[in-house]
């Protein structure tokens, strides 16, 4: 197969990872999550069949979304065949590992359903998706041809790994607000119930684990365990911007039109998401925001992850080169 057309599929499949992603949460926000009790099928059936305690409006909206996923997981086992085939490029490894995450992905997908949406495990679910969504996009990054971006300070290098590893830790508190159904434990902005620091309960708001057998839909925990979570998931926000932005702020004035273009673009997914989840709190979690928000927070972990990448790769073109220099320099020189 030609580049170009692996790079036009991968492009594909990332465009669905990430229409999946804004479908799993429109699901999840529907209250869908549990609309088919069993998996892969529903009732039984590979199609919603009318019956007793089927509702066919939620049982529908599941279904299309595994409809998608299963179609999104075939499309990545075949690209995984075709880079492993090819034996060159990071399309080699990174195709692979996505048909793995894909596997898990399934997994974790029927334990949602079966452990009826235990937080952990909804969470997880979430995270995969974003994972799988980065590895296509690092993969379409280096099908086209990428190149890093030279003569970068080592400490942008490092701001990028971390603006990395902060978001992904957001992204995960917003999964674990979303699975205990937390988002509207605070109804105000920029205070929570009336207050900077109402009555929380953090002991009970981040157990790992709940037992089984239980339905989490709607969510099992109580008021004061809900507003610990949005308190720090809004911390995290917080520090998020406070990291990004700075990420942000460094490639504009980097002096270098493309980290400049980057940079912006990083800026103004930025500040999108954070009207987003502000919205969310003052306008009582419309559907169309709530989605926008996963989908704008998915856009915004693959332009950190763009960062991360053409750094990286910038810092060890930097290295070789002065290693060169130096052993130019090293030479004795010769009379002519």
């Amino acid at each position: 197969m030609s580049t170009r057309l692996l790079r036009r599929l991968t492009a594909a499949a990332l465009v669905l990872a990430l229409g999946i992603i804004m479908l799993g949460a429109w699901v999840r926000l529907n209250d869908a999550g549990l609309g088919c009790p069993d998996w892969p099928g529903c009732y039984g059936h590979a199609l919603v069949q009318p019956g007793a305690g089927v509702e066919p409006a939620k049982a529908w909206k599941e279904m299309i979304h595994r409809y998608f996923a299963g179609s999104f997981g075939l499309l990545v086992m075949v690209l995984a065949v075709i880079a492993w085939r090819r034996g060159k490029g990071r399309e080699r490894w990174f195709l692979p590992l996505a048909a793995l995450v894909v596997v898990f992905q399934a997994a974790l997908g029927a334990w949602t359903v079966t452990m009826k949406l235990e937080p952990a495990v909804v969470m997880g679910h979430l995270l995969g998706g974003f994972t799988m969504a980065v590895l296509l996009w690092l993969t379409w990054l280096g099908l086209i041809g990428s190149r890093p971006v030279g003569g970068v300070q080592r400490g942008l290098v490092t701001l990028s790994r971390v603006a990395l590893g902060v978001i992904i830790l957001q992204v995960m508190l917003g999964g674990w607000t979303s699975a205990n159904y937390a988002a509207l434990a605070c109804p105000d902005f920029p205070m929570c119930r009336g207050s900077w620091w109402p009555h929380a309960n953090f002991a009970a708001a981040f157990v790992p684990w709940h037992k089984l057998g239980v339905s989490y839909q709607y969510g099992v925990l109580g008021g004061p365990a809900r507003v610990a979570i949005q308190l720090v998931h809004r911390i995290g926000a917080l520090v998020t911007a406070g990291v990004v932005g700075t990420l942000a702020v460094r490639c504009l004035r980097s002096g270098m039109p493309r980290l400049e273009r980057s940079g912006s673009m990083l800026l103004a997914l930025l500040g999108l998401q954070f009207a987003l989840g502000i919205g969310n709190v003052l306008l009582g979690l419309p559907l169309p925001v709530a989605v926008m928000h996963n989908g704008v927070a998915a856009l915004l972990v693959l332009a950190v992850a763009y960062h991360a990448d053409v750094l990286r790769s910038a810092r060890s073109v930097a290295v070789d080169a002065s290693s060169e220099a130096a052993a130019e320099a090293s030479e004795p020189a010769v009379a002519e």
